[in-house]
Formats: C-alpha cells, structure tokens, sequence
C-alpha cells in the first residue's frame, strides 16, 4: 500500500470533508504533529512514497535519504521556503502547493494584529479580565500611510482593506500589478526605503528569498519614521529579532505585530516574547475553518491527481508526473 506522510496540524484538527478525501485515495497515512526539523524529517525519510506536508524542513539531505520511494510532494499551503526546491526539481520530485486558498483568511488576520497594536488590545484585555480596569489611549488607522511589501493575492486584499479603512497605500513588488494599482489607487514604491521614509505602517507579504532575508534589520529601522508599526503574517525570517527587540525598546519602532517568528515554537528565551508593544500570534494566519477546508482539499486533490498519474491542480516545478501508484 502507497504510504503517506501528513504533518501539518491544522489539516489533522480541522473537521472536513478533507478527511473523507484523503481516506477514499485507499493509501496509508503515518501522521505527525509538524512542522518537523531536518533530524525528525531524516528519521523518517525513507519510508514514504509521498509526504503532505506543513512547513517541515525538507533539505536536500532529507530528500536523498527518501529516494528512491519518494515520488510526490504536495505542499499545504503556499510558501516553499522550507524545502529545496532545486534539489526536488533535479531528482525528478514534483512538489505542488495551494495557492488562491488563503488570501482572505490572512488579509483579515493582518487587520486583526494591526489594530490590537494600535489600540493596545492585549494588554487592556488581559487587564480587564484580571479585574484591573486599565485605560490607555490608542490611535486611529484612519488616514495613516501603509507599505504593502508584496502585492499578490495576500497583498492586494490588504491593500482593499486598507482603502475600506480610509488610509494611504503606497505598495512595492517586483511584478508591479499596474491595473490593480490604478483601480485601488495605489502609490508605487521603487525601493523599500522609499516604503520606509513614507510610511507609518509596514505589512510584509513577500516571499522569503535570500534577498528579503533580515529585510527588517538595524539598518533599515533606523530609515523608518520614528514610531512605524510593522506587521509580519509571510515569514518570521523577513525580521531580525534581536533588532528589532531593540527597535521597540528605543521607540523607533512603535509596535510590531507578527504570525510568524524566526524560530517556531519560540525557546523560552526568545528576544521578542517579552518585547514591549508587540503581539505576536503562533502561525494561525490561515488557520480558520473556511481556509483550512480550502487548503487542505487542494492539497489533497494535488495529491491524488499526482498519485493516479495525473495533472495537480498547481504545481511548483516543471517536473513529469510518475506513473501511478493508485
């Protein structure tokens, strides 16, 4: 029987249709609680002729050590940063993902964490339901000045937020969307010290490359209006912690608000746990029930369609299909 590694938790705790799916396909499913490191994922390696996978660490030494078994990898979810891509197009591994499942869940999410920074959510609610009654006084989005970094799905549907919210948006991509842009009124940004210099908000939704790697970073706080309140729901690595730590201790940085962290779970002694003005929530951007419905059925449609030799719906690599295994 073709057996099959899930890892991801939010497809495992979320009741859906999903499930039902992935039991028709007739395979054996090995499940664990991700996302797993390189030492967990090289115990495995090996045993599976396909994972469904989170965002475990999938190196090239963890893909020779599952050959030859290993023909599929279907991703739940989009980001791919956590697996070598490369090294899945060369050993003939495709890899699909989930992309347009998302978008909504995480826009929201994004909102949510501004408007507890600015209004200082967190620290009034945990006050209150200790029975002190703490009264601080926030501040208005309203016509405040926000740096979309990233203007794909995820990014356009802040950007039609933000506007809903009566603020500013000056946006920065590589591929600028120039009819989205018109029509949403969209300022372009050329450089992100540009996003830097204008803005009083930054949301950061590009992708984690080795260019965008510690994009937050001493040098680049230190560009920022004094007081800027920076949102992270893409990738805890896009921020350097222990700067930014630094950034929220001075007040250069007023308040940062992130899904994600550079370490998942945080250790104990983790820089930003205990940082002033700053909210974080553990991964749970797209972790609502309508999202994780739409993701994990695509995720398992990928990898059925690749299982019976067939066409996924979206696949990252151009890499042939193997033949089938159901």
């Amino acid at each position: 029987m073709v057996k099959v590694l899930l890892t991801t938790t939010s497809y495992q705790d979320t009741p859906g249709p999903h499930h039902d799916l992935l039991e028709s396909a007739g395979v054996e499913v090995h499940r664990e609680r991700g996302p797993l490191p390189e030492e967990k994922m090289l115990e495995l390696a090996g045993e599976f002729d396909a994972f469904l996978c989170g965002d475990d660490v999938i190196s090239r030494a963890v893909l020779d050590k599952s050959l030859p078994k290993l023909k599929i990898i279907s991703k739940y979810g989009i980001g791919v940063d956590k697996i070598d891509v490369a090294s899945c197009t060369e050993l003939g591994i495709p890899l699909t993902f989930c992309p347009g499942v998302n978008h909504t869940t995480v826009s929201e999410h994004t909102f949510c964490l501004l408007l507890s920074v600015f209004r200082h959510l967190l620290t009034q609610a945990n006050d209150a339901r200790e029975g002190k009654w703490t009264r601080m006084t926030g501040h208005e989005i309203m016509g405040k000045t926000i740096g979309v970094v990233g203007l794909g799905r995820i990014g356009k549907e802040v950007v039609t937020r933000a506007k809903a919210f009566g603020m500013n948006v000056i946006g920065l991509d590589l591929y600028w969307p120039d009819d989205f842009a018109k029509e949403h009124g969209v300022a372009k940004a050329d450089t992100f010290d540009e996003i830097s210099e204008k803005c009083d908000i930054i949301s950061l939704h590009t992708n984690l490359t080795e260019e965008t790697r510690d994009l937050i970073r001493s040098e680049t706080i230190a560009k920022m209006k004094k007081g800027v309140v920076i949102v992270n729901c893409a990738r805890g690595e896009l921020v350097n912690s222990v700067d930014m730590l630094a950034g929220l201790e001075s007040g250069q940085v007023g308040g940062y608000g992130t899904d994600v962290l550079d370490e998942e779970p945080p250790s104990p002694d983790h820089p930003l746990l205990t940082a002033p003005n700053c909210v974080i929530t553990p991964h749970i951007g797209s972790r609502t029930y309508e999202s994780v419905e739409r993701q994990a059925m695509m995720a398992t449609q990928n990898l059925i369609h690749c299982l019976k030799g067939e066409k996924p719906l979206a696949q990252v690599n151009e890499v042939s299909i193997p033949d089938a295994l159901i």
